[in-house]
């Protein structure tokens, strides 16, 4: 398994997770403090803590130190790793779609004709 696959590995399994999906959602927005957020959470400061640290590990936040504040920060880099492989294989479903719609229209027309032709 290559780099990327293994990342992309890290980053589906973390945000397979609705609370950590919501993370990413408030952090596209703002970079925030674990603090921050947490406070919309019915859990506490350390739950949220250690789903920031899934985020990290999965390498799509980071952490940095800003005075006293320690702001988590959304990477688009790897967002940019996941679109393009969703987009990979988007491509290719769409192209078997189409070649299917090619097919079915192809059959269709056929079909026409062999009723004229009976006719």
């Amino acid at each position: 398994m290559n780099e990327n696959t293994e990342q992309l590995n890290r980053v589906f399994a973390a945000l397979a997770d609705p609370t950590r999906r919501d993370l990413v959602a408030r952090l596209a927005a703002a970079d925030a403090t674990v603090g921050e957020l947490a406070e919309p959470y019915a859990m506490s400061l350390q739950a949220i803590s250690k789903h920031v640290k899934v985020l990290e590990e999965a390498g799509l936040v980071t952490r940095s130190k800003v005075a006293q504040r320690r702001p988590v920060h959304l990477d688009a880099e790897v967002l940019d790793l996941m679109t393009k492989w969703i987009e990979r294989y988007r491509r290719t479903a769409e192209e078997r779609y189409r070649r299917l719609d090619d097919l079915l229209d192809r059959m269709t027309e056929d079909h026409r004709h062999t009723r004229e032709d009976a006719s």
